[in-house]
């Protein structure tokens, strides 16, 4: 699979010059993006700053690693509720 084509400060420059009137259809063209890619980066990053979305993607990762934490959790705690029920 192909890594990201873009990086963050990218997009946001992309949708800082369709806020600044450039046409979606030419900006789709001239980067090489479809219509729909557009408009999920305007979803996600609209009206973002490059500080905004560099700390954005800093908790993001901070929740993934939380996420894995409570899963190993849970499944210790499972493993270990197998382990008691089965001595007894």
């Amino acid at each position: 699979m192909r890594g990201k084509r873009f990086k963050q400060e990218q997009i946001i420059a992309v949708l800082k010059e369709a806020e600044a009137g450039v046409g979606v259809a030419d900006l789709c063209r001239k980067h090489g993006i479809c219509d729909g890619t557009f408009y999920n980066w305007k979803a996600k990053y609209g009206g973002l700053t490059v500080n905004e979305s560099r700390r954005l993607k800093s908790l993001e990762e901070e929740n993934r690693r939380l996420k894995h934490l409570v899963v190993e959790q849970a499944l210790k705690i499972h493993t270990l509720k197998a382990v008691i029920s089965k001595n007894f």
